[in-house]
């Protein structure tokens, strides 16, 4: 696909999300009001361990940057062009590299590279250890995900519907693949992450389909439906697949917008069940629960092995919730003002509240040990830590 192809992609994307809005009606406005804040008893106390920044940069549309981490560093990238690394315990700038890009995906990191990509497709890998830079490479889409990087391979998932695989020494292609399924006339302004298991590689796409692929030459190993889209318009039939998958051991846990959310078998490709919810943030798992941050605000617990729901919370409905991230007994998820949510995770009861980011998140929050890292849309990064359990307080 052309830059331009690829220009007109994004712009009928963002047609879509304004048609979404569009249509509702005055009622229908009203109902979807982001609920009030009400007050509360806190069972746990959530202490800042520390915070800084990615940069600045106040693009119109919704991009596809994120925070990552190797475990001992965070890594994130700012639209205007900064990358950072911190200490993950302390919070300390280890280095920083400042490009000419406006950095729209990103980053991922891996084989001691930090790879983040732009809307032209210009994709740039930096020394993971000391930002300096390693190569660059253009590509012919936008890039609104950060890359998965491992078995010395760079994947992209691109705007254009593709996945595309690069070398990790020089940036150079290695191959491309993509959906037999045509992609959608419409879709949300987003892309779902790559993962990459070992000699696998696994991505959702804009049709509601998760696709597996061998990771030496892109051949596809299976490709299944998690939800066909349904409905007579265009916005009806959305059914993007807009996060990453989770895979815990051989089981792959994805969720599409306006479908379901679904256990695939890694090996196989078997549908093992498949649950109705909605979601373009994404999901997180702990031992017995998948929990997601649904498209109406909803914070729902299903569980793992059987696709019951066992609880669902709608105190934070239309607050335009982050993507879910399991820290210890607690699940949290951040909204459209910067509050970050704790809830208790086997019984879905609010157990603290932290206000501490400016804006709303979308980027997936990182769970590095006894740590959560977020990110808001603003390139304002906090770690939080549980603290000593709370008197109780109103």
């Amino acid at each position: 696909m052309t830059e331009t192809g690829s220009i007109k992609r994004a712009a009928a994307a963002l047609a879509a999300l304004l048609l979404l809005a569009a249509c509702a009606t005055d009622k229908q406005k009203n109902i979807d009001k982001p609920t009030e804040l009400t007050k509360f008893t806190s069972t746990v106390t959530i202490e800042k361990a520390w915070s800084a920044s990615a940069g600045s940069g106040k693009p119109k549309q919704r991009l596809g940057l994120a925070i990552a981490t190797d475990g001992k560093t965070v890594y994130a990238a700012g639209n205007d062009g900064q990358v950072v690394a911190l200490n993950a315990a302390s919070g300390k700038k280890l280095w920083q590299t400042k490009t000419k890009l406006h950095f729209t995906g990103g980053p991922g990191v891996g084989e001691g590279l930090v790879v983040a990509g732009t809307g032209y497709g210009d994709i740039v890998a930096l020394d993971a250890a000391t930002g300096a830079q390693k190569w660059k490479t253009r590509v012919s889409s936008e890039v609104l995900a950060p890359a998965a990087i491992g078995g010395g391979v760079v994947l992209m998932r691109l705007v254009d519907g593709r996945v595309l695989a690069l070398k990790a020494t020089d940036g150079s292609e290695m191959w491309s693949a993509e959906q037999t399924t045509p992609m959608p006339k419409l879709s949300l302004r987003g892309t779902a992450k790559p993962v990459i298991v070992g000699d696998i590689a696994l991505c959702g796409f804009d049709t509601g389909r998760v696709m597996a692929l061998a990771l030496k030459d892109g051949s596809t190993l299976w490709d299944v439906s998690v939800a066909p889209p349904s409905g007579k318009s265009e916005v009806d039939r959305l059914i993007d697949i807009d996060s990453a998958v989770k895979v815990v051991d051989s089981d792959v846990y994805a969720v599409t917008f306006q479908g379901k959310a679904a256990l695939i078998h890694r090996d196989t490709g078997k549908v093992l069940w498949t649950r109705d919810v909605s979601s373009y943030a994404g999901l997180a798992t702990d031992d017995d629960g998948v929990y997601v941050s649904s498209s109406t605000g909803a914070l729902v617990k299903i569980g793992r092995r059987t696709g019951v729901e066992l609880w669902k919370q709608e105190m934070l409905l239309h607050r335009r919730l982050s993507p879910p991230a399991v820290l210890g007994s607690l699940v949290a998820v951040a909204d459209l003002e910067g509050y970050v949510h704790f809830f208790d995770a086997a019984e879905g009861q609010l157990a603290e509240r932290v206000h501490v980011l400016g804006q709303r998140v979308t980027a997936a929050p990182l769970v590095i040990g006894d740590t959560l890292v977020l990110m808001d849309d603003d390139g304002r990064i906090v770690a939080l830590r549980i603290a000593t359990p709370a008197a109780k307080k109103s």
